[in-house]
């Protein structure tokens, strides 16, 4: 029998032989728990040593270091425990940056909480951070508001750009404060509204909006509002916030997703900076708010965005289903996403997976942080009810690997 939404997983590691096409042993890592947010993240150092940081919902999580560089080892024995990074992280996110240094950005606790970061300079034996947080948008008076957020270094490694969507958290669940103005009724918390961006000095921890502008932080709602808001939504929303790129100006451009019409019509849009306004382009329709997919761009300046698609709203009531699925498409531009046209689909073999979905495309980096070109990651599942994933690996040109 298949998974029950929600049951214990497990933290574990596994590595992947490009040529072979062949995956090594998993190796588990810890406990099994039954929270979805406590899944690993993987970084390695400037030494080559692994790191996997799990256990991590408003809570300092797990750190465990390699014994051996570039080497997950047979079992727990190969690893040891590293330094606790924050006292509380959720949704942690890491990069190498400038000076061979790390970065972990992340949620300080719960839906309403702040949002930071930590630099290593040691190889994660000490971090430090900014003498504020980022943002706190409910910290002056917009109770229970909250943002979900994106991060990704300039090629410098000297920058963090970010970009964050908005909303009421609405614990209470009153149906005035969920009221959308725009569909005229209650819309709860999947979806959240607008794009925000905010740079940060990694080497000052000055904070600045597109313009240059410094802020005052952590920033609070009203503050995004007046100065960090590239979109207004106009009460659209969406579940995820959105992929970040650099153009080649070294300026950020976005992939995100919208509602429309109505909450069950959905489009994905790319937003860039055009002589001094931002620009938003429709690429193709999304059948699920919280589809999270890819954006890439070639050194010819071509675009690649990696998406989520499928045939009228996903609503099956299965948990899994509940935060989007489908198959998996890549659309491109030539002319800087001024248009866009459909370019493959690369669905795994449906032969194979008959009736499977597919969501979270992300790409594969090296250790430094540049991208392996055309190599994707996602996960499949077929049972909405009783879901039992796989891990998919896909390389250019080629048919993906499953684990």
């Amino acid at each position: 029998m298949g998974a029950k939404p929600k049951a214990p997983t497990k933290p574990m590691a596994v590595t992947y032989d490009p040529v072979s096409r062949q995956f090594s042993e998993v190796v588990t890592l810890g406990p099994a728990s039954r929270d979805h947010h406590y899944g690993p993240v993987i970084w390695a150092d400037e030494k080559d040593y692994l790191h996997v940081l799990f256990g991590c919902h408003r809570t300092p999580g797990t750190h465990l270091i390699s014994r051996q560089p570039a080497s997950i080892g047979t079992g727990l024995d190969d690893w040891v425990a590293g330094a606790q990074i924050a006292a509380g992280i959720s949704y942690p996110t890491f990069f190498r940056i400038h000076d061979d240094k790390e970065l972990i950005y992340y949620r300080t606790e719960g839906h309403t909480s702040s949002w930071t970061y930590r630099i290593t300079a040691d190889n994660g034996k000490t971090w430090m951070g900014p003498p504020t947080d980022v943002t706190d948008v409910d910290s002056k008076g917009r109770f229970e508001w909250s943002s979900y957020q994106t991060v990704l270094p300039s090629a410098d490694g000297k920058f963090l750009h970010v970009a964050f969507m908005t909303y009421d958290d609405n614990k209470s669940n009153d149906p005035k404060r969920f009221y959308n103005p725009r569909y005229d009724r209650a819309v709860g918390n999947d979806w959240k509204y607008n794009l925000y961006y905010v740079r940060i000095d990694l080497r000052t921890h000055e904070v600045t909006n597109f313009d240059g502008e410094q802020m005052d932080t952590p920033i609070d709602i009203d503050q995004a509002d007046a100065r960090c808001r590239i979109w207004d939504t106009k009460w659209r929303g969406a579940g995820v916030p959105p992929t970040i790129i650099l153009d080649g100006n070294g300026d950020p451009a976005f992939l995100h997703v919208l509602s429309e019409d109505t909450l069950e019509d959905h489009r994905y849009y790319y937003v860039r900076r055009v002589g001094g306004r931002w620009k938003q382009t429709p690429i193709t329709d999304s059948n699920h708010q919280w589809n999270s997919c890819h954006l890439a761009r070639d050194g010819d300046g071509t675009l690649h965005a990696y998406l989520i698609v499928g045939d009228g709203y996903l609503d099956t009531g299965g948990y899994m289903d509940s935060y989007g699925g489908g198959a998996v498409e890549q659309w491109s531009s030539r002319d800087n996403g001024k248009s866009w046209r459909r370019e493959r689909d690369l669905t795994p073999d449906r032969s194979r997976y008959p009736g499977w979905k597919y969501n979270n495309i992300q790409p594969v980096a090296r250790p430094d942080g540049s991208i392996v070109d055309g190599m994707l990651l996602f996960y499949g599942w077929k049972d909405e009810d009783a879901p039992e994933a796989k891990a998919f690996l896909l390389k250019p040109l080629m048919n993906a690997d499953a684990r």
